[in-house]
């Protein structure tokens, strides 16, 4: 029987990080043929490059290289780009990944050519359109043909919005996948960083910092763009430093801002609010296995920190992941009440872990490797 087509559509870190538990199981049968395609939505090498490297991915069959852009113009060029490979390459599937830009686009391309859609992490809503990421889930679930969701929440969302259950399939979480498959290699990567606009190195020595330190990252427009609230946001975190060494890897958007607002000399005049490069996965992931708390507005740090029953501080007013927060140590908060938070993280009163998510088991890639066969 010929091997089903399949293109697996990626163009930014949280896809990257995903299929990397993925791509090996699809290497080891012969029911489907797996296409790797890379839309070069985040294109930098600390961006895209370093986690190709540090989580094996094998290097993608075509790399579009769309670059950066305001979200139209990368939206247009992907549809553009992505749609000569699919007539090029007559798949059976597009598989697409997450909320970014890569996956409506991908979706679009792909459903405008008779192709069937399946949306990996299908379902979540935050149900605030003013986020772009929200948008691209609600257009990407609204013309797929499967959908493969990471928690029940995505399944009663997708239920809600009227999508044949039959369509629908809880599997689990990849990004949990990978984190389990990589913690050895993470755990013996080196935590040494270069601290930014310095030729200073940060080392972190395991057995004086080992939970004795927090991390800061952000890069949503909310929090970082503008410059009132940036510099208040810097400067509470300047007090927190005070009482708890922080390591913020700093984001380009936010470093873009910061020296726009003149704040990396704000952020100098604290001793212990450590600015560094953005990290590649494994240190990172080694970085967060150790730390005391995590303050975020990432979506994929809120699932790792549940797996790892790591206090997260989420600096949003919702998220699309509510079961990090239901079940979870994710807590989302304003920046007015960060340093409360932190007060009772260092008196030993986080918010903990009830239970584990269902299907968060390291095992999701075999299981979607199963159903993929099976559609």
């Amino acid at each position: 029987m010929k091997p089903k087509k399949i293109i697996i559509a990626v163009g930014a870190r949280p896809n990257f990080i995903k299929i990397a538990s993925l791509m090996p199981h699809l290497a080891k049968q012969k029911a489907i043929k797996p296409v790797l395609v890379h839309t070069g939505q985040h294109y930098d090498i600390t961006m895209s490059g370093q986690f190709f490297n540090d989580l094996n991915i094998p290097l993608p069959d075509i790399n579009l290289e769309v670059g950066s852009g305001s979200h139209a113009t990368q939206t247009a060029k992907i549809i553009e780009r992505f749609e000569k490979v699919c007539i090029n390459e007559k798949p059976d599937f597009v598989f697409v990944v997450g909320d970014v830009n890569s996956t409506v686009s991908c979706a679009l391309a792909a459903i405008k050519l008779g192709i069937k859609v399946i949306h990996y992490e299908a379902g979540l809503r935050s149900y605030d359109k003013s986020m772009p990421e929200e948008i691209n889930r609600i257009v990407t679930d609204a013309i797929s043909d499967f959908f493969f969701t990471t928690a029940e929440e995505g399944t009663e969302n997708l239920i809600r919005e009227k999508v044949p259950v039959e369509k629908i399939f809880m599997l689990g979480n990849l990004m949990i996948d990978t984190l389990v498959s990589q913690l050895p290699k993470a755990m013996s990567t080196k935590l040494e960083f270069q601290l930014y606009d310095s030729l200073r190195t940060l080392s972190i020595n395991a057995d004086f910092y080992e939970k004795n330190y927090g991390i800061v990252t952000l890069h949503r427009p909310n929090n970082v763009d503008s410059k009132e609230y940036l510099t208040n946001l810097l400067l509470t975190l300047g007090e927190i430093s005070k009482k708890t060494p922080l390591i913020f890897p700093i984001h380009i958007r936010t470093l873009k801002n910061m020296k726009d607002c003149n704040l990396l000399e704000l952020a100098k005049t604290f001793s212990n609010l450590f600015i560094i490069e953005a990290l590649g996965y494994l240190q990172f992931s080694h970085l967060l296995i150790k730390s005391l708390f995590v303050i975020t507005d990432s979506g994929g740090i809120q699932e790792e920190t549940t797996y790892l029953d790591i206090p997260c501080l989420t600096l949003r007013p919702n998220t699309e992941r509510q079961i990090t927060v239901l079940t979870g140590s994710n807590k989302l908060i304003t920046a007015e009440e960060l340093q409360t938070e932190i007060d009772l993280i260092l008196k030993g009163l986080p918010k903990r872990r009830k239970e584990m998510p269902k299907f968060w088991d390291g095992k999701t890639a075999n299981r979607i490797v199963q159903q993929l066969q099976l559609i």
